[in-house]
């Protein structure tokens, strides 16, 4: 693990564009999300692209909406997006051999200054969003591999 980023794989039993189309899809990210704290895409595209704007309704106690813009962007390979903080949320898919892809998202907090990835420590953000992606892909590994 880089230092000031976060990251998990998963295996996924499918191709890598399949499990790319449900992550560049705003409307399906709450079908994978581990956090909890995903609801619905309330505006922007159905499908990202470079530079793109999205809005989510989110909750963590409270429910609160989050602008997000696609700061990352490779077809089929690579998506990241960041929303008010610095930080990224970063996804990529890589084909494997047998047809199946390899899934890596990573909270990437190294953009941050200093007082903020301190802050960002001292929260306990690095260590709870791991445990988030943990979940979240094993949901997204379930949705794609019982999505026909």
């Amino acid at each position: 693990m880089a230092q000031h980023k976060v990251a998990r794989s998963v295996v996924v039993d499918a191709p890598a564009e399949k499990v790319f189309d449900i992550l560049a899809s705003p409307g399906r990210h709450a079908e994978f999300d581990g956090s909890g704290t995903v609801r619905e895409a309330v505006r922007g595209p159905d499908r990202l692209g470079p530079g793109d704007e999205f809005g989510m309704d989110m909750r963590m106690g409270v429910p609160y909406r989050m602008a997000n813009r696609v700061v990352e962007f490779e077809e089929g390979r690579l998506i990241a997006w960041r929303h008010l903080g610095v930080h990224r949320w970063r996804w990529e898919t890589e084909p494997l051999p047998d047809g199946a892809c390899r899934v890596t998202e990573t909270f990437d907090y190294s953009f941050a200054g200093p007082a903020m990835r301190f802050a960002y420590m001292l929260a306990g953000w690095p260590a709870r969003n791991g445990r988030s992606i943990e979940q979240t892909l094993v949901r997204l590994k379930a949705l794609v591999e019982g999505d026909g």
